[in-house]
């Protein structure tokens, strides 16, 4: 990905059904530091630009009081528009809230998301778009690049230990271990 680094898609289509898949892995290590991108969405050209949201990224809509944490939705790399599209379909078509044990009200309150959420991809209602990952494997296209972006601010952060302990960095041992193989033999 261009500014960005190396990526490896996975996809997966089935001939006899033609039930196609992707999934995306960043070709990378855990950066040292994670990324929280904040893209200010104005436009609706905004919904062109390319992401990449790796499956440790969580995302957030703070107008819509909307956060989704990470692992949903896997790895994906597309664009704005198409991640809302499965953001939205995740939470209007979900089925555990749909059905017989739902109440009006719930599905009055699910459909005034999915309204609000076109209204965003539709340039009808500006919004903040936050990826949060702890690993520093995503990525939201700057259409300016190489100049900054007004509308796109990306910030740096040491991890806390309760993400390192949710990545596996805490016990992950990489100074040493080959001597420490020879002693046990």
């Amino acid at each position: 990905i261009p500014h960005f680094k190396e990526v490896i898609i996975m996809a997966t289509n089935c001939e006899a059904c033609g039930h196609r898949t992707n999934e995306v892995k960043s070709g990378g290590a855990i950066e040292p530091l994670g990324t929280r991108i904040t893209l200010h969405v104005t436009d609706p050209s905004d919904m062109t630009r390319d992401i990449l949201k790796s499956e440790t990224c969580s995302v957030e809509i703070p107008e819509l009081e909307f956060e989704l944490g990470m692992g949903v939705l896997g790895g994906k790399f597309t664009t704005l528009e198409g991640l809302l599209k499965d953001i939205r379909d995740l939470i209007v078509k979900n089925p555990f809230t749909l059905g017989d044990s739902s109440t009006p009200s719930r599905v009055e309150k699910l459909q005034e998301f999915g309204r609000k959420v076109y209204q965003i991809m539709e340039g009808h209602m500006e919004a903040h778009f936050i990826l949060d990952d702890p690993a520093g494997n995503s990525y939201l296209q700057n259409v300016y690049a190489p100049e900054e972006d007004p509308e796109l601010k990306v910030e740096h952060y040491e991890r806390t230990f309760a993400q390192n302990e949710e990545l596996g960095l805490n016990d992950m041992r990489t100074e040493g271990y080959e001597t420490g193989l020879t002693s046990e033999r």
